[in-house]
């Protein structure tokens, strides 16, 4: 049943850097499987490899070796994974990705950053009007405005709509919290949660904040590349 296919497994992911003769082992043999509905946290000093996995749980970047199935599809086997043009169909229909840096366009309005990928690809069952998503995220008074004249908090509010507009089946958040004050950082925890708990997404969050990764029903820990 597609209730019991886990939303991503991972066997032996291993992703390697070459720089002139030296080799830089990122991820070195993790395997993972993460549930539909689960909120897990990956913490770890810098360097440990959290935002390269989450990359390539998110098909942001292929691995060097290992297997990786999303959703029961097969994404990756032996390092051999799929074409670019797949990968994107892929990307689109399950992913939503929310970065560290906030990546809107300084010349949109608030509203155009958010409705903006559905100039690329809207996907079926997204939502036909986004304003739910907006005024669960309280931005309903702010959406003439350009992002030069939103605070940090509200930028990263404005990202995290943009996400999730065309229903992602899983969020990717990679240092959502890393350019925002405790206060901020708290309320946009606050948000993964509620989407966990109430709306039953599956969130996969890197962080070094260990009152943000608390917030996840699992916490796993890299050092050096592997699952400490």
């Amino acid at each position: 049943m597609v209730e019991d296919t886990p939303a991503l497994e991972a066997r032996d992911l291993r992703k390697v850097y070459r720089r002139g003769s030296e080799e830089i082992v990122a991820v070195d043999g993790i395997s993972l499987r993460v549930a539909r509905g689960e909120f897990i946290s990956f913490i770890g000093p810098s360097g440990s490899g959290k935002s390269t996995l989450i990359n390539l749980l998110g098909c942001l970047d292929n691995a060097t070796s290992g297997s990786l199935r999303v959703g029961g599809e097969e994404v990756l086997r032996g390092g051999r994974g799929l074409s670019e043009a797949a990968l994107t169909r892929i990307r689109r229909r399950v992913f939503g990705y929310v970065f560290q840096r906030f990546y809107l366009v300084p010349t949109l309005t608030l509203y155009e950053n958010i409705v903006m990928p559905f100039a690329f690809f809207r996907k079926p069952g997204a939502a036909a009007d986004p304003m739910p998503i907006i005024r669960f995220l309280g931005l309903e008074k702010r959406l003439r405005h350009r992002p030069g004249e939103l605070s940090g908090g509200e930028m990263q509010r404005v990202a995290i709509a943009r996400a999730l507009v065309n229903k992602p089946e899983i969020l990717l958040a990679d240092e959502p919290t890393g350019n925002l004050d405790s206060r901020h950082g708290e309320e946009i925890g606050d948000i993964f949660k509620t989407l966990n708990e109430k709306e039953g997404m599956t969130v996969l969050l890197v962080t070094h904040n260990p009152r943000m990764a608390a917030r996840a029903r699992r916490t796993i820990t890299l050092l050096d590349g592997r699952m400490a």
